[in-house]
């Protein structure tokens, strides 16, 4: 049995810089891997078989499918498999889950199958899944350009000391792109805060809230049913800044120390305002 772990992510910085030709917006962001993670497990089979412990995750849906078909196209394979996966991260919850299996999907695949793919011939595969996919295939501290597809590894951030919450909030439907479809001009902006946060990282300097930024904050609150009055409890519990993951609807805050982040958990569960987790950035594998 092959078991790979599929991290969830962060950004650090998320800017859109413009509308490119092909339709998508050229961005620049710094995505980090946080502890917080699924698991996958495949088995030889002589047939194709997914199964997800999480209710309400639908094969058809998930982009776990498509890397299977997408990799036996391409390098002709007829094998099957059996792949289960132990879903820890939330649905949708913008911390780029499905495209962290997915990817996984790919690696683990490639082992279980015996395939040799040149890793730049991997990542073009990654691409075809979506724009986050490519940085999932090693994770860690990375400074990500054009639409998902230009890579450059970053110095490893310090550790950081990070409570995340999913709050109930009713989903948009093709959440993404109905997010980047709610930019206006005055939202854009030309990678300025990214460079704040890579020469910090190239410094070996701490990270502060003060110098995150994620174009999406512009529109999601009014976007998520209740968001803001979830993020302003949140606060309030965390006595920091809070900050929205991807494009919605998880909340993060960088706490001091851990005994205050595993406090500020305790009293949002307290409080009962969503699923919860405490822990800290995961280094590029």
């Amino acid at each position: 049995m092959i078991k790979l772990a599929a991290y969830g992510k962060i950004n650090l910085t998320l800017e859109a810089l413009g509308k490119r030709e092909d339709g998508y917006y050229e961005i620049r962001s710094i995505m980090q891997t946080i502890g917080w993670h699924d698991m996958l497990m495949f088995e030889e089979s002589s047939k194709l078989s997914i199964q997800c412990s999480q209710p309400g995750w639908d094969e058809r849906q998930s982009l776990v499918s498509k890397a299977v078909r997408l990799l036996a196209s391409h390098t002709g394979v007829q094998a099957g498999a059996k792949i289960r996966i132990e879903k820890r991260l939330p649905l949708s919850a913008g911390l780029g889950g499905d495209s962290s299996d997915a990817t996984a999907v790919l690696q683990g695949l490639v082992q279980l199958w015996g395939l040799n793919i040149p890793n730049d011939e991997l990542i073009k595969l990654a691409l075809a899944l979506g724009s986050d996919t490519p940085f999932f295939l090693s994770g860690g501290t990375m400074l990500v350009k054009g639409r998902g597809e230009v890579l450059e590894v970053l110095p490893e951030i310090k550790p950081l000391n990070l409570v995340l919450l999913f709050p109930p909030v009713p989903s948009l439907p093709a959440k993404t792109a109905t997010m980047y479809s709610l930019l206006e001009s005055a939202h854009l902006s030309h990678g300025e805060h990214t460079d704040v946060v890579k020469q910090r990282l190239v410094n070996e300097a701490e990270i502060s809230s003060k110098e995150m930024f994620n174009v999406f904050e512009k529109v999601a609150f009014s976007s998520f049913l209740s968001l803001e009055w979830y993020r302003s409890q949140f606060q309030r519990l965390a006595g920091s800044p809070v900050h929205l993951a991807g494009a919605g609807p998880t909340l993060f805050a960088l706490m001091e120390d851990a005994e205050q982040a595993n406090k500020t958990q305790r009293e949002l569960q307290a409080n009962g305002l969503g699923i919860s987790w405490v822990g800290g950035t995961q280094p590029c594998s």
